[in-house]
């Protein structure tokens, strides 16, 4: 391919972050969310174990499931691991086989692609509704175990209708809570008319980006989805320079530094030195993950309102009962992991060889398929009210400082349909030129190009998934 073949190359995600106006103003965007919170009848209350209607503990080793064998089971589990300063503990786990889907429907509208979004319930969001992906189900949800409705315009995604698939993609969940749990992220592009309803919106991927900006928001797994968007196909990156700049001319330097951190082809041999780092690392670290009753767990106790560790820290199980007019089934109870203040999660940025990289870290969970998935800088969970956090390499650069300036922060929940009131503070911070960063093993520097080609193959883990969600690629100067 040379140059000549460029001609224009269209970039519909990277047009669509570029438009701040669409089909509604971001002012229509939150007064149509307040009515939505105005207009839902969401009720959540903590119940004891025994009330959890068609849930019980049971089997060998004991767990909490569901009547039907499906939808998730809270297990316990051993873990054993050569890899950081803990070398073994036990504790409760998800365990959901079932690939769920999380899709966004998009249609192009006076030549801008808009994402249909949904204000959705879940009953572990802190401010109950939040804005999630077109369909949001679990296989039992949409093969209808639960005896409801099919999910809104779930046909775009299991159909073979007059659609286009931009994004179909497994990835992962919370490794530290989650059982080897993977979703089905899909964007699907459609030129057909959508009929239109109360709890959805089309917005463009620039007004998400400012509305990711708010804290509690967009959920989590509307922001899995929007991280594997491909803004540069590789027709586009070998073609950059061709691109027309004067879209680019009004935006930001550290939005340029993304988009060219983005859009610079990756070396080959860059690229085979990152998966041969994973490589050995995969076959250096020894993990063992091993069943056990949920009453048996070291450290934890179980009573009958709640599996809760004796220290206090970390996070608990407890069981609620819902009811909720928006959704497919109007009521029922579950249980939730609860989970204590605020947590961290933060990419440590810096111009390197003239290019934006991320500080991109390896991180080992018991839920991992594969052992070690690529994570943020920094991750840390968040501890009760009195306790002091953990120390972590490189906190210090999310902290107020001279060194770093801050780019992004945010706090956002994470999945309210297992997690209560689970939240973390999100953060990028870009380190000054000339900041000589220490870098630790298990830590190595990565292009934005090389990110977005991993993530692909499903290796970022889904704290590092949303915080490149959240980078804003429209920053005005």
């Amino acid at each position: 391919m040379s140059k000549a073949d460029c001609g224009s190359s269209d970039m519909p995600f990277l047009r669509s972050e570029l438009a701040l106006e669409g089909r509604h103003t971001l002012d229509e965007f939150f007064e149509w969310y307040r009515e939505r919170l105005a207009s839902g009848t969401f009720q959540v209350r903590r119940v004891p174990f025994a009330e959890l209607d068609k849930w019980a503990f049971r089997g060998d080793p004991l767990r909490l499931s569901h009547d039907s064998g499906k939808f998730f089971s809270v297990e316990g589990v051993e873990v054993t691991t050569s890899f950081g300063a803990v070398p073994r503990w036990e504790q409760p786990i998800i365990n959901q086989p079932e690939i769920g889907i999380l899709g966004i429907l998009t249609k192009e509208f006076d030549g801008v692609l808009h994402f249909l979004m949904q204000a959705k319930m879940e009953p572990g969001n802190i401010n109950t509704l939040q804005i999630s992906p077109t369909v949001q189900a679990t296989k039992s949800n949409y093969t209808q175990v639960h005896k409801g409705n099919v999910p809104t315009y779930l046909e775009y995604f299991v159909g073979s209708g007059n659609t286009r698939i931009l994004v179909d993609q497994l990835q992962s969940e919370q490794g530290a809570r989650f059982l080897a749990k993977r979703n089905r992220n899909m964007i699907i592009e459609t030129r057909e008319d959508v009929e239109p309803h109360p709890d959805f919106i089309w917005l463009t991927l620039g007004q998400i980006k400012k509305i990711l900006a708010h804290d509690n928001i967009m959920n989590m797994d509307a922001r899995t989805v929007l991280s594997c968007v491909p803004y540069f196909t590789d027709r586009d990156i070998y073609c950059y320079d061709s691109v027309e700049r004067h879209v680019l001319e009004e935006i930001n330097g550290y939005s340029r530094k993304l988009i060219e951190s983005m859009s610079r082809q990756p070396e080959l041999t860059d690229f085979d030195r990152i998966i041969s780092w994973l490589t050995t690392l995969k076959c250096g670290v020894e993990m063992s993950v091993r069943r056990k009753p949920v009453d048996r767990l070291e450290g934890w106790r179980l009573t009958g309102d709640s599996l809760a560790h004796e220290s206090g820290r970390y996070f608990s199980v407890i069981g609620v009962e819902v009811r909720a007019g928006n959704r497919e089934v109007i009521s029922w109870s579950q249980p939730l992991l609860e989970h204590f203040g605020v947590g961290l999660c933060g990419f440590l940025t810096q111009m390197q060889d003239g290019v934006l990289q991320f500080l991109v870290s390896a991180r080992v969970e018991p839920g991992n398929r594969d052992i070690v998935e690529f994570g943020p800088t920094v991750a840390r969970s968040g501890v009760p009210d009195g306790v002091a956090p953990a120390p972590v390499p490189l906190a210090e650069y999310f902290s107020a400082g001279e060194d770093v300036e801050v780019v992004f922060d945010a706090v956002h929940s994470e999945e309210g349909g297992r997690f209560y009131h689970f939240r973390n503070r999100y953060m990028v911070v870009e380190a000054k030129p000339g900041v000589d960063v220490d870098v630790p093993d298990g830590c190595m520097w990565m292009t934005l190009a090389q990110i977005s080609r991993l993530i692909k193959f499903s290796l970022f883990n889904v704290e590092a998934r949303n915080l490149f969600a959240c980078l804003d690629l429209n920053m005005r100067t």
